[in-house]
């Protein structure tokens, strides 16, 4: 998995510039709005930054030493006192050291440090595939709520009529005046239902507002619409989605960047069996005039070698810890992709049911409710039954667009790309 296929997949769409259209009216707005402006994101990318400057330090000799040495500051006690002139002491040793790993070393600190720097920037993909993930499943029921209200008022609105339909029959002998009390007192729990669903559409403005970081109270455009589903050849492919998961996922790029990072430094590890060593060069200065040049080289002993082992082992430990999370986390992606996917398929065939069949029959059961109520057929009970029907099977269409919105969200998450 290369590092490059995870940022476009993940930034590309959202960084153009937002349309004209108002924020919250869809959910690409939102989007945009967060990834320039969520400060937990922010901050992972800022960190991605800075593993990344880690780099070039990493792979870089450490700074020469130099040291002056005055020897014979005293002059053997002569009448020339004591001086700290480099002239005017005995003589002057100058020392320029320069410390050298042993080979590979500083290639391997590099290449750890750039696996680090993998894994910072794999956590900021992760952060935003889960804060885009979060949006698009509050954008959803944002959606859900300002069309259950939608529902809710046109339902309210029909119940009107109805009780002026009641009164006119009871007014010519009819029907009962308890048809008129039922419709209004059902009016009063679709009234009712409105509040709870103004207080819900409020608590989930705030939460998107939290995600944006917005000002809680701020309002939010009328949702208008909600993305398109993908094909259902696209998401019957699984073995094309396992590919692209694992191509593709942000939590397994970590976990892949963490197995090399332990690889590297493992290899590093076993480097201290040699010696790092040091080389410099000693110039002496009598009185004014340089006439003694040494040349020094320097090796620590390793011989500590049972603190050595200890360490080798612990580098196997913690690759094979490694690699036993990545194993982890890929059986979760995958698991939670077969979930998903299930879950979509259910919430698509639902919402086919709902509106070319369900929908449609509780309109017809109404109209001849209502039908037949006018003509004193039915009592108003069978027809209020039939305008609730027709409010439960709307519902139940705009909750399975909901479901699987949520459920794309998801996979769109563990994908680390839209589908």
């Amino acid at each position: 998995m290369k590092l490059s296929t995870i940022y476009p997949l993940l930034f590309g769409m959202w960084l153009i510039p937002a349309a004209a259209a108002p924020l919250g009216s869809d959910v690409a707005s939102l989007l945009n709005y967060a990834s320039e402006h969520n400060p937990e994101l922010a901050a992972m990318r800022h960190e991605a930054d800075a593993a990344a400057q880690r780099e070039q330090p990493a792979g870089a000799l450490p700074d020469p030493v130099l040291r002056a040495e005055l020897m014979d500051i005293t002059n053997q006690g002569t009448n020339r006192g004591v001086s700290l002139l480099p002239t005017q002491v005995g003589s002057t040793r100058y020392r320029l050291m320069q410390s050298v790993p042993w080979f590979g070393k500083l290639d391997l600190k590099r290449e750890v440090a750039e696996a680090g720097a993998d894994q910072a920037q794999g956590r900021t993909a992760t952060t935003w595939a889960a804060l885009s993930a979060k949006i698009k499943s509050a954008y959803a029921q944002y959606y859900y709520v300002s069309g259950s209200q939608k529902i809710t008022r046109e339902l309210l609105d029909l119940l009107v009529q109805m009780e002026k339909v009641a009164q006119v029959r009871y007014a010519n002998g009819l029907a009962a005046q308890q048809d008129a009390v039922r419709a209004q007192v059902e009016q009063t729990v679709m009234k009712t239902e409105l509040v709870a669903l103004d207080n819900t559409r409020r608590q989930i403005e705030a939460q998107l507002n939290a995600l944006l970081s917005r000002p809680a109270i701020l309002p939010l455009a009328v949702p208008e619409r909600l993305r398109s589903i993908p094909t259902a050849a696209s998401l019957e492919n699984y073995t094309a989605l396992e590919s692209r998961i694992r191509e593709h996922n942000p939590d397994l790029f970590v976990d892949e960047a963490g197995v090399s990072a332990a690889e590297k430094n493992r290899a590093l590890v076993y480097k201290n069996r040699y010696p790092d060593f040091a080389v410099g060069i000693s110039p002496t200065q009598f009185g004014s005039v340089v006439r003694q040049w040494d040349v020094m080289v320097e090796l620590n002993v390793p011989l500590q070698q049972e603190t050595r082992r200890s360490q080798e082992r612990e580098s196997e430990a913690m690759l094979a810890a490694a690699r036993a999370r990545k194993e982890a986390t890929g059986n979760r992606v995958l698991s939670a992709l077969a979930e998903n996917l299930s879950g979509l398929d259910a919430a698509l065939r639902t919402e086919q049911l709902g509106a070319s069949g369900l929908l449609p029959q509780a309109k017809v059961t109404f109209e001849s409710a209502l039908s037949g109520y006018q003509n004193g057929k039915v009592d108003f009970a069978t027809l209020l039954d039939a305008a609730r029907q027709i409010l439960k099977a709307r519902l139940e269409v705009l909750k399975a667009e909901t479901d699987a919105q949520m459920r794309l969200a998801q996979i769109e998450q563990l994908l680390g790309a839209e589908l």
